[in-house]
């Protein structure tokens, strides 16, 4: 059983996955405080261990999909 995650502020460009150093988009609570942040790839590869363990996954991957609303003005 998880507990309930905290508030936590959106990964930015500047968090790096703690295995490779690619992008951060999983950030993983861990249970006795403290968090590990991993790259979409890395985040998949542990998250069943982390949840096992108790941890809190915040998954940002859905973002690696995103487009934009708009198109920059020398791409119209």
């Amino acid at each position: 059983m998880t507990g309930a995650l905290a508030p936590t502020k959106p990964l930015s460009v500047a968090d790096r996955c703690d295995r490779c150093g690619a992008q951060a988009y999983v950030r993983a609570v861990l249970v006795g405080g403290g968090d590990l942040l991993f790259c979409a790839h890395h985040g998949r590869k542990y998250a069943e261990a982390l949840r096992a363990s108790g941890a809190d996954i915040q998954d940002e991957t859905d973002r690696l999909t995103e487009t934009p609303a708009t198109a920059p003005g020398d791409e119209r």
